[in-house]
């Protein structure tokens, strides 16, 4: 028999491979493909909102430096030194129905069936802070930390939790009584002087395991900001928090120990781990500045974000969660929030609970995804990303200082950096460069949504809120609300398999917008295909086939259709064709599309 060698190289008998091996044959696929050009990396390279640049090859050359080692500064790697099945992350479940009553049996539900923590949001838009105690009956707040939201009213809010727990003669462990002034400025416009915050954290610390602050970066998140921009603004307002703490009588170690972040996670899953160890690597270097390295662990509170949310085919909300879930928690988030996939319906019912906390068991328990602590350390292209990241976030987070800090930024700095980011956003979404499933790509224009009670309105007035599928979701509600849902008429020239390909690309755009389409059949006689559009009832047609049969028929076929009624002729290609008026193709403007097509139609937006 043979032996097996004591060390086993299984790419022994292969040649070793080179960057520049790689270079010479992408460079040779790239060409073959038609694309003119010498470098690989630049024509494969994709670049981030922050202008990161995401290579398509990473090697050991690419790592940024040593991250060190996990529960030790700078923190990269994690605060906590082990993982392990028993001690994944803190699975915290979000509660914003003003009812007492049905709230508390959805947090009893709730922690009965996998949820470790709860986060209540109250006052305006939430729960009335005296509701408390009928909230909490039954909930053993030594073993199940309770979070506050309560914005304007969280001096309230957290005076009557302190009493309820004094009361009970139990200590709340892990529990925060969310003081967050400037992220309450950000969200609603409301400025809140930093005293009564400073006079919660000196409560607090004399409270085990309670922390007064949270530092809520998702305002700028919910405004159509970058990841950089959003860890920037929160690292300037927990900085602020540091100053007023320590000018009101805290140390600096106790400064730091009042404080937890809140961030948003998206479904991309590599951006959302590199957020999150960029994010602890940043408070670590606050730390470090500040003489106390050791106190430099930030914990951190992730919630799925809410921009990425759709109201239209709300089930792919499930997918969309599932990956942020996984990138925060792989990214070493110490408590998670999975969003139910109906939130942007209203309120969510109890399935969907079910589903957004089956989904953290599913991930910690099945999976083991909490097993490893950051399960990215090493990869080269996780440490570039992270570093990469965290040098945006921190020439952001100093351009704020220089502006005179995080409160004096959102007057005008803030704002402006957020919308110009959004606005770029808006254009790569309105081209689906940047694409929503089921929205803005394979849309379900006869769904069948589920109805839920409407949710209480979160006071406004500060920062905008947007959510990435809106410009698509408006234009699908206008369709809706129209007296009989409009059509757009494709004129497919030419056999099934010349025209197949082209006549799905302009179906699945109309439908986007929430048009039917309604094909002519295979023809390539101009008086046949006008007929069949007389049949369709509509005004507008899109001309589609392959570039041969554009050139023979495209113009008999559009002067055929505007003598049968056609307002619009479009023409799904880029070729220039006697009366087209406009083309459909990859990478145009797909809202400005159906907003013209709306208007073609008669249809109010």
């Amino acid at each position: 028999m043979t032996v097996q060698p004591e060390e086993f190289h299984p790419a022994a008998d292969f040649p070793p491979g080179t960057r520049e091996d790689w270079r010479r044959l992408a460079l040779g696929v790239l060409r073959r493909s038609g694309a003119e050009v010498d470098s690989p990396e630049e024509a494969l390279a994709f670049t981030t909102y922050d202008g990161v640049t995401l290579s398509p090859l990473y090697d050991a050359a690419d790592l940024p430096g040593d991250p060190g080692v996990p529960g030790a500064a700078p923190f990269i790697r994690g605060v906590r030194a082990a993982g392990g099945a028993l001690s994944g992350w803190d699975v915290r479940q979000r509660h914003a129905d003003p009812d007492p009553a049905r709230t508390r049996e959805a947090v009893l539900a709730d922690l009965e069936n996998g949820v470790t923590s709860i986060w209540l949001v109250l006052g305006d838009g939430g729960l009335d802070p005296a509701a408390l105690p009928q909230v909490l009956d039954g909930v053993y707040l030594d073993l199940a930390p309770v979070v506050l939201d309560a914005g304007a009213r969280t001096a309230e809010a957290a005076e009557a939790f302190l009493r309820l727990a004094a009361e009970r003669g139990i200590a709340s462990a892990g529990a925060n009584l969310g003081a967050d002034p400037i992220g309450l400025r950000a969200a609603t416009g409301t400025a809140v002087p930093p005293a009564g915050a400073v006079e919660l954290a000196r409560r607090a610390r004399e409270v085990p395991s309670v922390r007064a602050i949270t530092v809520d970066a998702t305002p700028y998140h919910d405004a159509g900001g970058s990841d950089a921009e959003e860890l920037g603004c929160s690292i300037a307002t927990g900085v602020a928090y540091l100053r007023a703490l320590t000018d009101g009588g805290l140390t600096v170690e106790e400064a730091f120990g009042q404080i937890e972040f809140r961030y948003a996670a998206t479904a991309d899953q590599f951006l959302t781990i590199a957020k999150f160890r960029a994010a602890r690597a940043l408070w670590a270097r606050v730390a470090e500045a500040c003489g106390v390295p050791a106190h430099g662990g930030q914990v951190q509170h992730a919630v799925t974000s809410s921009a990425m949310m759709t109201g239209r085919d709300p089930w792919v909300n499930m997918l969309r969660t599932t990956l942020a879930c996984f990138g925060a928690g792989v990214g070493g988030a110490d408590a998670v929030t999975v969003q139910p996939f109906d939130a942007r319906l209203g309120l969510p019912d109890t399935f969907a609970r079910r589903i957004a906390r089956n989904t953290q068991s599913l991930l910690v328990e099945e999976a083991n995804v909490a097993r490893v602590v950051d399960p990215a350390g090493g990869s080269w292209y996780a440490e570039r990303l992270t570093a990469d990241l965290a040098g945006k976030a921190w020439e952001w987070f100093q351009e704020i200082e220089r502006a005179g800090g995080a409160e004096a930024a959102l007057e005008r700095l803030v704002p402006e950096r957020l919308a110009a980011t959004w606005a770029r956003r808006s254009r790569n979404i309105a081209r689906r460069r940047d694409p929503i499933t089921g929205v803005s790509e394979f849309p379900h224009v006869d769904e069948r949504r589920p109805a839920r009670e409407p949710a209480p309105e979160r006071p406004g007035g500060g920062l905008p809120r947007v959510h990435y599928a809106q410009g698509f979701e408006e234009l699908r509600d206008a369709a809706d609300r129209a007296e009989a849902r409009p059509v757009v008429f494709l004129a497919t020239i030419g056999p099934v398999a010349a025209s197949t390909a082209r006549a799905s690309f302009a179906a699945n755009l109309f439908q986007t917008g929430g048009i039917a389409t309604v094909l002519s059949g295979p023809s390539t006689d101009p008086a046949e295909i006008a007929e069949a559009f007389r049949r369709g009832g509509t005004t507008v047609a899109c001309l589609c086939s392959s570039d041969r049969l554009y050139d023979e028929h495209a113009a008999a076929v559009a002067a055929e259709l505007r003598r049968a009624g056609a307002r619009k002729v479009w023409l799904a290609g880029k070729g220039e064709h006697e009366g087209v008026d406009a083309r459909l193709y990859a990478g145009c403007d797909v809202l400005d599309v159906l907003r013209t097509t709306f208007d073609d139609l008669g249809v109010t937006v």
